[in-house]
């Protein structure tokens, strides 16, 4: 059975503030926050109970911009990042039906617009499947991962998100040399705009990922 002890690898910063271009202002403003939020939570705090805290308040936070803005592709992938992220954190049963929620998040905003940062939704979408437990626990699923990285991944082929998480899931398929061809990808993607703290902890996170690829 998968578990979730890589879940903290997860979401993402998956975008840069340019890739808005399909949302108005007031859209913009709250993905910024809620973006900017999450990547101090996730590399800035590092008791388990504080974050587990602060992301349930950024939850609400995302929620309530959704009732605002329902048909805002970027703001559900938002939302589901958050969700995502406290789940590998919690790392307990109700994490499930996290998991659960952000998958509907996603697919929703794909039927909106597929390409909205940057394809973000099928990188995050195929992470899900990959680092899931599979069924009966959950709906995890190496084939529907290798299916939704690929998408990502024509939509964005130099993105640091799309090639690090694919690079992630070579690595449990231990496809080790094509895993360091996308970690490699990854770790020269250029910076994004507005999101400094979150290229950094990816960057740190590659680096360990080619470290213990290395000798194998």
């Amino acid at each position: 059975m998968k578990t979730y002890n890589t879940w903290l690898l997860f979401f993402m910063a998956l975008v840069s503030i340019s890739a808005f271009s399909n949302a108005d202002s007031t859209t913009t403003e709250a993905i910024a926050q809620l973006q900017q939020e999450w990547a101090k939570i996730k590399y800035q705090v590092f008791d388990r109970k504080e974050q587990i805290k602060q992301l349930r308040s950024l939850e609400e936070k995302g929620g309530q911009y959704l009732l605002e803005h329902s048909d805002a592709a970027e703001l559900k992938i938002w939302q589901a990042i958050i969700l995502s992220t406290d789940a590998g954190v919690t790392n307990n049963l109700s994490s499930l039906g996290m998991l659960k929620k952000a998958k509907v998040l996603l697919t929703e905003s794909i039927e909106l617009d597929p390409e909205a940062l940057s394809g973000s939704a099928y990188t995050s979408l195929a992470s899900l499947y990959y680092q899931a437990p599979s069924w009966p626990i959950s709906f995890g699923s190496d084939k529907k991962a290798r299916k939704y990285f690929k998408q990502a991944l024509v939509i964005n082929p130099r993105g640091i998100d799309s090639n690090y998480f694919y690079g992630d899931f070579l690595i449990k398929q231990k496809d080790y040399g094509r895993a360091k061809e996308y970690l490699n990808k990854a770790l020269s993607a250029k910076p994004r705009a507005g999101r400094k703290l979150a290229d950094e902890g990816r960057r740190q996170e590659i680096q360990a990922a080619l470290a213990a690829i290395a000798n194998k």
